[in-house]
């Protein structure tokens, strides 16, 4: 592959302006090319994008090109730098009226240097946020989509779309279906800008000179209006990096100083960005489950009893910290490690910190988000029960999913907030195995109060189910009992979904069923008819209960159901099984039936649900921005 750096723009603004400066500061860059002048920490910016270039051996060539008034400026750079003279290119322009453009001084390398390769072109004059992307990253990401690449970012809220080129990205190929050159207000919707920063394949490179036959008016012959052409004649992918990008080619004085300032900001923020710790919580299902993973409905409450939370701080290696009590590590003696290992397993918190970082960096890959070199420490500590059904394992991936965003600034955009569910849910059945379904892990993304609808038309069509927020104060104070030893939960999803899978009608119909109780509990919720719902929740546990049969809920668990109906109150699973919730309308009985619970050697409290914090002005829902120049 053949990299291609342009430095050949004649753009005065910047220049002249320097030159009447009468402050000082800049007498020693009078004449200096735009690409030489320093950038973020005083450091040239041709010099960052060579390093970025020049890391690995990722280029069989690197070419840059310039114009005749600035070439002696960069043959003396080249020197210093370790960079091959004879690759720099003099396109002869003098003035910006006889300049080729920038499309043209591509076509002037490709032709000059007989070049029948793939081809990276990168305008070297650009200001970038984050030094620390891998160019690596880019390159494979091209090689994997076979198509074009064109490289894009989140503009600031401060800038103005009308100055750059604007893509639109499909969700599901990143192919972009839409470019539009400097837009004028009301066309697009999109702020993700793209840069001239592109990959072309060595089959479109007849593309350019066709291009330039067909616009000979040097107005024309630039890589906006090219792409904006090229997309309508083959295919062309986006990969998004977190970063901001600047050309300064066209900018003034003022203008080069905030950016240089802005940037220079926003890297101190990200090299002493504090650890990020995120909660998730513990989750009940109230009505329907199991039916979310059968295309059913289901109503969910997260709990602030339980929950578990991760810890994220960059660190020079990437660390992922043991738990003393759920990783352990370290013995009393040979029979110490033989009841601990026999009670609580080998399954500890330690692979789901390690089985998330492994996805989400395979989903940044197939997404086209390119992301920096940084590396971090993650720890993690939680206090829901283990093996009771409570969605402990999806709290830890869920949080730190979290982290991982918010570490690599990424927000809805990136990773929508209905897709995270499904994030959650890959990660434990693709990479550890566990038997599970969606609802935990959207009551862990939404929090709260949730109705969800998971019926396989919208699965189909929009890729997730409808999750509907609804007012926690809706519903009514519920206990919490579950089993102090339990043994694993997975198993009591016995041969549910092979029978389903087979098409079997009364696993069909169940479903169904589970899915018209979930509607009537909504209603009875919002009517305030507990009654009616704790009539709802039985109704559940019994057509579970047939369904699966005893041997496969276990005694213990069935046990807990009758022990709390003997006191008038609801019972049914929260979960997969080692836990029981209910609804006591009596309040002495309530008292009762804790006593029950506890004189039987269960554990038993009030539910505490978790209220959401309520939404914050972020971008996208999720990154705070941070006004860059005005």
């Amino acid at each position: 592959m053949i990299c291609i750096i342009l430095v050949a723009g004649h753009g005065l603004i910047l220049e002249d302006e320097i030159k009447l400066d009468t402050s000082g500061a800049y007498c020693n860059l009078i004449g200096v090319p735009k690409a030489l002048l320093p950038g973020v920490g005083g450091k040239r910016i041709l010099d960052f994008w060579w390093d970025a270039i020049n890391t690995r051996q990722l280029f069989n060539e690197v070419y840059l090109v310039t114009n005749a008034n600035k070439y002696k400026h960069y043959e003396r750079w080249a020197t210093a730098q370790d960079f091959p003279v004879e690759n720099i290119i003099n396109d002869g322009s003098t003035t910006p009226t006889d300049r080729l453009g920038s499309v043209g001084d591509l076509d002037l390398v490709l032709r000059n240097k007989k070049i029948n390769d793939d081809v990276l072109v990168v305008a070297g004059d650009m200001l970038f946020q984050d030094h620390n992307f891998d160019m690596a990253q880019v390159i494979h990401y091209f090689k994997r989509k076979k198509g074009e690449l064109a490289i894009y970012y989140e503009m600031e809220p401060s800038e103005n779309s009308a100055s750059r080129g604007i893509v639109e990205v499909c969700s599901t190929t990143n192919r972009i279906t839409k470019f539009f050159e400097k837009p004028t207000p009301g066309m697009t919707t999109s702020r993700q800008a793209s840069v001239v920063f592109y990959c072309f394949r060595k089959e479109t490179i007849p593309t350019i000179g066709s291009y330039l036959a067909a616009h000979p008016s040097v107005e024309e012959r630039n890589f906006g209006m090219y792409m904006e052409w090229l997309v309508n004649e083959t295919d062309v992918y986006g990969m998004k990096l977190p970063t901001g990008f600047q050309l300064i080619g066209s900018v003034g004085l003022a203008d080069y100083e905030k950016w240089l300032h802005y940037f220079s900001d926003k890297q101190l923020q990200q090299q002493g960005k504090e650890q990020y710790t995120k909660r998730a919580y513990a989750r009940i299902g109230l009505m329907g489950n199991p039916s979310d993973g059968f295309n059913g409905k289901t109503i969910s409450l997260s709990i602030a009893n339980f929950w578990a939370e991760v810890t994220i701080i960059e660190s020079n290696n990437l660390v992922l910290v043991p738990h003393p009590l759920n990783d352990p590590t370290e013995f009393g003696s040979l029979g110490d490690l033989h009841g601990i290992s026999r009670k609580e397993g080998y399954l500890g918190g330690l692979r789901l910190l390690q089985a998330t970082c492994k996805k989400f960096y395979q989903y940044c890959n197939e997404q086209g988000i390119a992301l920096p070199k940084r590396n971090f420490t993650l720890k993690y500590d939680t206090n829901i029960p283990r093996q009771v059904g409570l969605a402990g394992s999806s709290a830890i991936v869920t949080a730190t999913l979290n982290c991982l965003m918010h570490f690599f600034d990424l927000n809805y955009t990136d990773l929508p907030k209905a897709r995270q569910p499904q994030f959650v849910l890959d990660v434990e059945t693709d990479e550890l195995f566990i038997n599970a379904g969606l609802q935990d892990r959207v009551i862990q993304v939404y929090e709260g109060l949730v109705y969800m609808d998971f019926t396989k038309e919208l699965l189909d069509t929009q890729g997730h189910g409808n999750y509907v927020s609804l007012d926690v104060s809706l519903a009514p104070p519920m206990w919490l009992a579950f089993i102090r030893n339990p043994s694993d939960s997975g198993k009591i999803h016995s041969n549910i979904r092979e029978r389903w899978n087979n098409g079997d009608e009364e696993v069909i119909t169940a479903m169904q069923q589970f899915a018209s109780l979930t509607d009537q509990a909504k209603e009875a919720l919002e009517t305030g008819d507990f009654s009616r719902l704790q009539d709802l929740m039985n109704t559940n546990f019994d057509l579970r209960r047939h369904l699966y049969g005893d041997d496969i809920l276990g005694s213990e668990n069935i046990r807990m159901i009758n022990l709390g109906r003997q006191f008038g109150s609801s019972a049914k699973f929260p979960g997969s099984g080692g836990a029981v919730i209910g609804v006591c309308l009596d309040t002495n009985k309530l008292k009762e039936l804790k006593a029950a619970f506890q004189e039987e050697g269960f554990v038993i409290c009030d539910i505490i649900p978790h209220i959401p914090s309520p939404p914050t002005s972020r971008r996208h829902s999720l990154k705070t921005p941070t006004n860059g120049p005005s």
